[in-house]
């Protein structure tokens, strides 16, 4: 190894391997498992192998571990019957097992918890019979609802739905709860004036849109213990609707974001594409670093790190080659945010964090979505 690439080496070690702190919970690196649904858990259980993948990546480094989107106990919460569900005794379980994995391999983890909302159709598992819910009734792109708008009684039902698995989460050994509020799902539909056309409460200016999610995030607090770390996981874009914001100034990210954290939040994920491009004019500070600066509270980055192609092409059967880590150390470095998500990186090579801790740059590949043959 040459001076150079052995500087580079000891840097990123020595920046990505500090701890962070969530309220209480020590984090021993910077470097988080970004949630990536897979579908490998029939009836919702997530069994042996499901163990297996996660204990690998806490076993290769990884700090913190954000599962796969997991359906709250809510008959309109999901669509497949292969997406692991954060209800029911086989299915708490199977999670039992994967945290006690984690754990032994001396890493943290925490579930997602999951509704989406209108991007459910009628007649999908787990549960055929269940109404497409949401805000309006409206899917990303409609102008006309074409599901149910949720009446009071729905929204306490799916706020109780929430807390009930996050008091399983605490129960059963996680170390913490990420609520899924982006990319177009239940939390993220109201939060968006595109598709939240009500005219109550829940309705109207940006302050009211995120009352709904502030209610789940207040009922999951009264649930857990107060020092259970509640994660809320947000974005700008949507699915179908890359261009979608919720905010186009920071003070209307703040107006969203400051009562959300008054609720009970304790750090917040923001969801990007590409994690190095600015959120605002005026500044470099990317949508994680204007989360910190406006709320104080910590902050996770995600968005191809280690990548140079979008995520999105991933779902087009396309691969990505490496990208530098210039950048993400720079910023790490001036604490525009606290930890880094990866997703397709982890997902193909598990051990994908030692490599990168222990500087062995050389033996990082280009992702190749046809190398993803089995759950590993």
């Amino acid at each position: 190894m040459t001076d150079i690439a052995s500087e580079a080496a000891s840097r990123a070690a020595g920046i990505l391997s500090r701890p962070a702190v969530i309220n209480g919970l020590t984090v021993p690196n910077r470097l988080v498992m970004a949630p990536m649904t897979r579908q490998f858990s029939p009836d919702g259980i997530p069994g042996e192998d499901v163990v297996s993948y996660y204990g690998r990546r806490a076993a290769a480094g990884v700090g913190l571990i954000v599962t796969e989107g997991t359906y709250v106990g809510h008959p309109s919460a999901g669509q497949s019957d292969r997406v692991p569900r954060f209800h029911g005794e086989e299915q708490l379980a199977g999670w039992a097992r994967v945290a006690e994995a984690v754990h032994a391999a001396g890493g943290t983890i925490v579930p997602q918890l999951w509704h989406i909302g209108m991007v459910r159709k009628q007649g999908e598992p787990p549960f055929p019979e269940a109404p497409a819910v949401g805000p309006s009734g409206l899917r990303i792109g409609e102008s006309e609802p074409t599901g149910r708008a949720m009446t009071r009684q729905d929204l306490d039902e799916v706020i109780g739905a929430f807390a009930e698995a996050a008091a399983a989460a605490e129960r059963i050994g996680f170390d913490g709860v990420e609520l899924h509020g982006a990319h177009g799902y239940l939390i993220d539909q109201f939060l968006w004036a595109g598709t939240n056309r009500r005219t109550d409460a829940y309705g109207g200016d940006p302050v009211a849109r995120t009352r709904f999610a502030a209610e789940i995030v207040a009922a999951v607090r009264e649930a857990v213990s107060p020092d259970f770390p509640v994660i809320f996981r947000y974005s700008q874009w949507k699915q179908d609707a890359y261009d979608a914001r919720l905010a186009e100034t920071p003070e209307e990210l703040e107006a969203i974001l400051t009562p959300l954290a008054a609720a009970g939040v304790d750090a917040f994920h923001a969801s990007t594409r590409r994690y190095w491009i600015p959120e605002f004019d005026g500044s470099d500070l990317n949508l994680a670093g204007w989360t910190r600066k406006l709320t104080g509270k910590p902050a996770i980055t995600v968005g191809s790190v280690g990548l140079n192609g979008d995520f999105i092409e991933a779902f087009q059967g396309r691969g990505a080659e490496l990208g530098g880590l210039d950048d993400l150390l720079d910023r790490l470095e001036r604490d525009e945010f606290d930890l880094v998500a990866v997703g397709r990186a982890l997902l193909q090579d598990p051990h994908w964090a030692q490599k990168v801790l222990a500087g062995r740059f050389d033996e990082l590949a280009p992702y190749d979505p046809s190398s993803l043959r089995t759950l590993s």
